[in-house]
């Protein structure tokens, strides 16, 4: 399967106007192509091709809750009518609300799928008939690790993610059975240094956290400009996204354990925040936070594998010179190797 390289791609960016969209908008824009920013805030998305504009990029905007399916089909029409087509399609728009599951109201859970679930699935379902008109494309889905693994006082949004994962295997068997040249890829980034967490519903009577450490936005927006060239399945964002990957493979029940001890304190700051606080679970987001980065500069860690994942040559010829090291040692202290007498 074939992409179109970057600078001569339309993408449509859902969420972008804060944390991963909106880098991501950057980052597509500094490499050339023309795009389509979506979200429910308004002065994030003016700010946002306003900054793109100033470097000489191509971008427009368009206001959409992803709750809305009219809403989100707006935002495929509207690119292909300012644009002429649609390329890739990526989907980062999300809400949350976090605390113990008993005190969720039905409301607040419903409205977490609606947006971290339905929005994404409306997404598809709006690009697809575009895509396949221009004859290929990208879709590009961000989950989380919670789609593999949930968290504790997490439950609407581990819920939704979940469904992101099982959603989008259905719809990539689907177009390969029908042969089209459409790659589905799920993105599924360790925690991330966003405002994500100065905008979601905090049940715990203080400012939430991701349990560190975080990666910065820009590495998740690399792989996701990465997968709009490079059709790929499935890309973890951080090596702490591997790790608990293998573990929770290996032994779910260790991981439970271990988050049982540190999945608590470890999404608690020190900072006030009553459940009545500003936050963008059922309103736009809130202006302040309408950037890329959150609060959490000082517990952002490099992140190392993803780059090899993003160079596979490199990544399978360093993992057989590994295999054939590991094959030598054991065959050398092996009691069969032959040795010289001294």
């Amino acid at each position: 399967m074939q992409l179109k390289p970057i600078h001569q791609q339309v993408v449509a960016i859902v969420g972008a106007s804060s944390g991963i969209g909106r880098e991501t908008a950057l980052k597509f824009a500094r490499r050339g192509a023309k795009v389509m920013v979506a979200a429910r805030s308004e002065p994030g998305l003016k700010s946002l091709v306003e900054e793109i504009k100033r470097f000489g990029g191509d971008a427009t905007y368009i206001i959409a809750d992803v709750s809305d399916f009219q809403q989100v089909k707006a935002i495929a029409d509207t690119t292909v009518e300012q644009y002429g087509r649609l390329d890739t399609w990526v989907h980062a728009a999300a809400t949350g609300v976090i605390g113990p599951f008993e005190k969720i109201t039905p409301e607040e859970f419903q409205r977490v799928i609606d947006v971290d679930l339905m929005g994404q699935v409306y997404g598809a379902m709006a690009a697809l008939p575009h895509l396949k008109k221009e004859g290929r494309g990208a879709l590009i889905h961000i989950s989380s690790m919670e789609g593999r693994r949930s968290l504790p006082l997490q439950s609407p949004y581990s819920a939704a993610k979940h469904g992101v994962e099982g959603f989008v295997e259905a719809l990539r068997v689907e177009l390969q059975h029908e042969k089209l040249p459409i790659s589905v890829t799920s993105i599924l980034p360790a925690v991330i240094n966003t405002p994500f967490y100065d905008k979601v519903r905090s049940k715990l009577g203080v400012k939430p956290t991701g349990i560190p450490p975080y990666y910065s936005p820009s590495v998740v927006a690399d792989a996701i400009l990465y997968t709009a060239e490079h059709p790929t399945r499935d890309f973890l964002v951080g090596d702490v996204a591997r790790i608990l990957d293998v573990l929770q493979r290996v032994s779910p029940e260790l991981v439970d354990s271990i988050l049982a001890v540190i999945g608590f304190a470890g999404q608690r700051t020190n900072e006030p925040k009553s459940e009545e606080g500003p936050d963008n679970l059922f309103g736009p987001s809130i202006p302040e936070f309408d950037r890329v980065k959150g609060d959490f500069d000082h517990l952002e860690i490099p992140t190392f594998l993803d780059w090899l994942d993003m160079n596979p040559a490199l990544k399978w010829g360093t993992a057989a010179a590994v295999a054939v090291a590991a094959f030598g040692l054991t065959a050398f202290f092996s009691p069969w190797y032959p040795r010289s007498d001294v």
